[in-house]
């Protein structure tokens, strides 16, 4: 099953690209609000960070406790 691409089409369309030039018109972001925005692309949220982890834990181990308490209690 193929994806509709054949030989023939592909060479056209690498033709139509190479005269249409995009990497020419694409710049990425100018304005120094851009810029900043963009310099932030690759930041962590932190929610996989050591410390967030390891609350996590506890709050699980403090879960699990519960649940084996009320498990004796009930």
């Amino acid at each position: 099953m193929g994806n509709g691409w054949t030989p023939e089409r592909r060479a056209r369309q690498a033709e139509a690209i190479k005269r249409w030039k995009p990497w020419e018109r694409s710049t990425g972001p100018t304005s120094d609000e851009g810029k900043a925005r963009a310099s932030q692309n690759a930041f962590k949220h932190g929610l996989r960070s050591a410390e967030w982890l390891a609350d996590q834990k506890r709050v699980n181990d403090l879960l699990r406790a519960c649940r084996k308490r009320l498990r004796r209690v009930l």
